[in-house]
């Protein structure tokens, strides 16, 4: 990375407050923050103390009489809600696991370790001052939440200025975040800052930290960090002094001069974004690829696992961008980083911690997953805590098709079959529940996972059988520039999708989302009418749907017989050009048989079927289809 590009990010940062939201057509005000952070690590003692000035722009119409910081490590304490609420779903049996031991409900990275720890063990961040514009303010701390009722309020469009010391203790490696994990990294320091949480059009989101995942506010990050000198770091953000520090990052052909002492301070910054994740480790090894407009950086350490799968990971990567650049728009920073760390695979802003002693083939996978949430969690960034589907189902379709296209054994199958099984698993369940549940209210860890990741890659799937894939894949791309930086919901993504494709598609939000209605449609019965065949059609669930129904005859002649529902009032384009298509008159909601005449002689018909592409979410095919 060149200063003087870098210089000139930061000056349009600066200048505008928004960088890339120039480019977003919307119109949604947004909160700005600006942090300078300076941060001495003590690793032999697992604690950091900081300095934190920051600069918050109130970007909104309303007077804000108080704030709100995450204080996300302050979970890691026995007691502590995230250890409360592990423990009571851990005590739901789901069923057996192969041994015949009890299968529990709780996420197997925190079980009850928590309620363990010692407390040299715990995590904690502690606040030791802060003040706003000069002047000490009050503030409570609520577990995860720090409360700060204002001396005087913050009035629209206005900037206030917090400056706080804090001390933290980084927590033994349970979940995201902690020291010494099970692949032996010394530091994955995720959500180890107090982090001014979110206040948006809906108001402030101090969501305590209870297990799922995160919503924060665009801003610039400058942030200094001291340690000793044996560490490799990682993580969010371009490294400004990469001449003093070496490790892979200086300029090629550039001496190293690291300067006298014990310790480095790395020097980070980076512009809009919403979070900002280091990892350090003495035995890291760096390796860079270059990549369409960026630099992809590598972290692992070397061991018989890794020495050959994370090269050809960094192999993997160009090719993977083709084909998401194309499909889900462009990366607009100048780097990312693949960090080994963490508890299997998190994503964070230009940066992901991930699990790294695998083979190649689930090394690329789990990659490309978190990768692909740089797009939905990173630059689209929906509340995931209110929808947490619009987040992990869209990244799990974007990563399942980026994996199906890129490796050759896997080019021509479903990439979706995998999300379409955890959705009918979840539907044959007792753990169901409509997918606008927020993530922390879930009944359930299984219940919460099915909907987040595979009913939410349903939803995007489906959505091709609905409006056609053409128009789904284009308002992928338009749902992007218009909403990327802009934390849209989900009514914000079915508009996109309407003004796309011509179509209604409130009543598809509705049932699929807000509901735990099924999809259901099976031949009812087929007769002759003369020397023609009636085929009645029957909705046997309560989730209404456009319907293609193929007829082939004996002599292998297909005909497909568009149905539109009602409520559409639209019909998807022609996705077979090859086959011939009839469209019917629309099948009214409210009515559970519809009748379709066919120009064909029952005795010349081979097999009639519903749905021949299966991409509706029907939780009973055996009632599809009917063979002569």
């Amino acid at each position: 990375m060149k200063h003087g590009v870098l210089g000139s990010c930061l000056a349009l940062t600066m200048m505008t407050g928004s960088w890339l939201q120039l480019n977003a057509q919307s119109d949604r005000w947004q909160q700005r923050v600006k942090y300078t952070m300076d941060v001495a690590m003590d690793a032999p003692a697992n604690k950091l103390t900081g300095t934190q000035h920051l600069e918050y722009f109130n970007n909104s119409p309303d007077t804000l009489k108080k704030v709100f910081y995450h204080l996300y490590w302050n979970a890691f304490q026995p007691g502590s809600m995230m250890d409360v609420r592990s423990r009571d779903l851990g005590k739901i049996v789901l069923g057996k696991d192969k041994n015949g031991n009890p299968r529990r409900d709780w996420d197997a990275r925190v079980q009850d370790r928590i309620s363990k720890l010692k407390p040299d063990e715990i995590g904690y961040q502690k606040i030791i001052s802060l003040k706003r514009d000069g002047k000490a303010q009050a503030f409570k701390v609520v577990e995860t939440i720090l409360e700060v009722p204002l001396d005087k309020p913050i009035l629209p469009h206005s900037k206030a200025v917090f400056d706080m010391e804090f001390e933290a203790q980084v927590p033994v490696q349970i979940r995201r975040s902690g020291r010494n994990n099970s692949e032996g990294v010394d530091f994955s320091m995720a959500q180890w800052y107090p982090k001014m949480c979110e206040y948006d059009y809906e108001g402030w989101h101090p969501t305590p930290y209870i297990a799922r995942e995160f919503y924060g506010v665009w801003g610039d990050y400058d942030v200094k960090i001291a340690i000793d000198k044996k560490y490799v770091l990682a993580g969010t953000g371009y490294l400004q002094n990469p001449n003093q520090i070496g490790y892979g990052y200086e300029t090629p052909g550039a001496k190293v001069n690291r300067p006298a002492g014990n310790t480095l301070t790395w020097h980070f910054v980076a512009p809009n974004v919403h979070d900002f994740v280091w990892a350090a480790d003495p035995d890291y090894k760096h390796i860079t690829q270059k990549v369409d407009g960026f630099t992809a950086h590598f972290f692992y350490i070397e061991n018989e696992s890794t020495r050959e799968s994370w090269p050809e990971l960094a192999k993997l990567i160009p090719g993977a961008y083709k084909y998401i650049k194309a499909h889900y728009g462009a990366y607009p920073y100048q780097q990312y980083s693949f960090i080994q760390g963490g508890d299997g695979g998190m994503e964070y802003p230009m940066a992901t911690l991930i699990m790294g002693n695998r083979n190649i083939s689930a090394l690329y996978n789990l990659a490309l997953h978190e990768w692909m949430h740089t797009w939905y969690q990173g630059m689209l960034a929906t509340n995931e805590s209110l929808y947490p589907w619009m987040d992990e189902g869209f990244t799990t379709f974007g990563e399942d098709a980026t994996y199906y296209n890129t490796v050759d054994s896997l080019k021509g199958k479903n990439p979706h079959e995998g999300s379409y099984n955890g959705y009918f698993a979840l539907v044959n369940s007792p753990y169901e529940e409509p997918a606008s549940t927020h993530a922390d209210h879930f009944n359930s860890n299984y219940g919460y996972s099915l909907t987040a990741y595979s009913k939410g890659a349903v939803f995007l799937e489906q959505l091709g059988y609905v409006i056609g894939k053409d128009n789904r894949d284009a308002g992928l791309l338009r749902y992007y520039n218009e909403w990327r930086f802009k934390h849209p919901n989900v009514n914000d993504f079915i508009r996109v999708m309407e003004k796309q494709s011509g179509i209604q598609l409130d009543w598809y939000k509705q049932y699929f989302i807000n509901s735990t209605k099924h999809i259901d449609y099976g031949i009812d019965s087929v007769y002759s009418k003369g020397s023609k065949t009636v085929v009645r059609l029957r909705r046997v669930g309560l989730f209404p749907m456009p319907v293609d129904f193929m007829v082939t005859d004996k002599k292998g002649n297909q005909v497909m017989h568009y149905i539109p529902m009602s409520l559409m009032f639209g019909e998807k384009p022609n996705e077979q050009p090859g086959v011939k298509r009839i469209v019917d008159p629309v099948w009214y909601w409210t009515n559970a048989t519809y009748e379709v005449e066919l120009d064909l002689p029952l005795s010349e018909i081979k097999e009639l079927e519903i749905d021949p592409s299966q991409r509706l979410a029907d939780v009973d095919r055996s009632n599809n289809k009917a063979v002569s």
